[in-house]
């Protein structure tokens, strides 16, 4: 499954795949993209797990308020981190086995990805200035 990303630096609008080796880079400019995908239940271990980078998971539904809140923050953050992080979207309401499986009580939650396991977990919407020294942490392990 593939997404449309416009490139932060040209504008120029680029197919992205969920899952791949690489890091996905524009096709006009050659800078790094934001790389920006939605997965679920059926596709968690490939696009997740398998990554060969930290993936950022945002588990969260479209009827929640904070989790729409949010959301701009964190492509804000994955734009800032292109080439460094995958953003990986998960709607809790078509994925019950993921929230099943890591215990989800409260959206929005964010978690952390490093070599396929979780590093880092934040509970609740915040502002960029508390969710970049809290990824950045994450990262850092």
């Amino acid at each position: 499954m593939a997404e449309i990303v416009s490139c932060p630096h040209c504008g120029q609008k680029n197919r992205v795949q969920a899952t791949g080796d690489g890091k996905p880079v524009c096709g006009q400019c050659g800078k790094p993209l934001p790389w920006m995908v939605h997965a679920g239940d059926k596709d968690f271990a490939e696009v997740v797990e398998m990554s060969n980078m930290p993936v950022l998971v945002d588990v969260w539904a479209p009827w929640c308020g904070p989790c729409r809140m949010v959301s701009p923050v964190l492509e804000t953050l994955a734009t800032e981190k292109a080439g460094q992080i995958k953003l990986v979207k998960i709607n809790a309401d078509e994925a019950p086995d993921i929230s099943r499986h890591f215990d989800i009580r409260s959206i929005p939650t964010l978690m952390v990805f490093r070599q396929g396991k979780p590093v880092a977990t934040h509970i609740g919407a915040a502002p960029a200035a508390v969710l970049r020294p809290w990824l950045d942490d994450a990262l850092s392990k």
